[in-house]
């Protein structure tokens, strides 16, 4: 199995140990939490630490491919690893969540909203036909299945697939969501909230959630890995240059 120490090797990670290995040397005693209290399987730790990384708003490739060869090595299939990746891209819907809320407070401080009208039979199908895809219903969806159906009805089905196909558990899922909601690029608390709810009534034990939450903690690091190898090249370059 691949440690933090393993996976601090190499490339970027060789330059931070030859410019601070104190600070490395911290890091990889932080990493190591999550790995020491093994709530999570590794492959599981795998998917969820590759989710954090395929995160859009994170979006790191050196990460991900460190994390799907640690799946692979664990046992991951194909399928598995592209389903974690499927679950990430329903990120994007935040905006809808957050934006269509902004959108109807100012409608109502300017007084063309006076309030909701009474779900349409149409509106009425979305709603039972995502509870019955995804497996739970919650009123952050009431908004966005009242102004824009069409899109409702179109992310049902598209965020619906990973759950459709099967490959991955639906607690394992719902620590995906977890996951990419508690990164710090990210922190969409409602949607934390709510799949944490989730992942606890499929199962998942406190300790679990925690340990999606340390690994999510861990990717503060990467300013380190992208600037001190700029900050390496800068200080060659100084000094080749010529003095006046």
């Amino acid at each position: 199995m691949t440690t933090a120490s393993d996976r601090c090797r190499g490339g970027a990670w060789d330059v931070v140990r030859e410019l601070h290995p104190e600070f490395l040397d911290a890091y990889v005693k932080m990493a190591e939490v999550p790995e020491r209290s093994g709530h999570l399987d590794p492959k599981v730790r795998a998917f969820v630490a590759l989710a954090i990384d395929a995160n859009v708003t994170h979006l790191d490739p050196d990460g991900m491919r460190s994390r799907l060869r640690e799946a692979r090595a664990a046992g991951a299939s194909p399928e598995e690893i592209l389903e974690v990746l499927e679950c990430s891209a329903t990120v994007s819907v935040h905006a809808m969540n957050v934006g269509v809320e902004v959108l109807l407070d100012v409608l109502q401080e300017r007084g063309e909203r006076t309030g909701a009208a009474p779900l349409t039979s149409y509106q009425d199908e979305l709603k039972s036909n995502f509870a019955t895809r995804r497996g739970y219903w919650n009123p952050t969806w009431d908004d966005i299945l009242k102004v824009a159906p069409e899109m409702f009805e179109a992310y049902t089905a598209f965020s619906s697939v990973p759950w459709t196909t099967g490959h991955l558990s639906p607690l394992v899922k719902e620590l995906i969501y977890i996951a990419f909601d508690t990164s710090v690029t990210h922190l969409y608390r409602v949607g934390l909230k709510l799949h944490i709810e989730n992942a606890l009534g499929y199962g998942a034990s406190a300790e679990q959630v925690l340990e999606v939450m340390e690994l999510a903690t861990l990717i503060g690091m990467k300013s380190v890995l992208v600037g001190a190898p700029l900050l390496q090249a800068e200080l060659s370059a100084e000094a080749g240059s010529p003095t006046s």
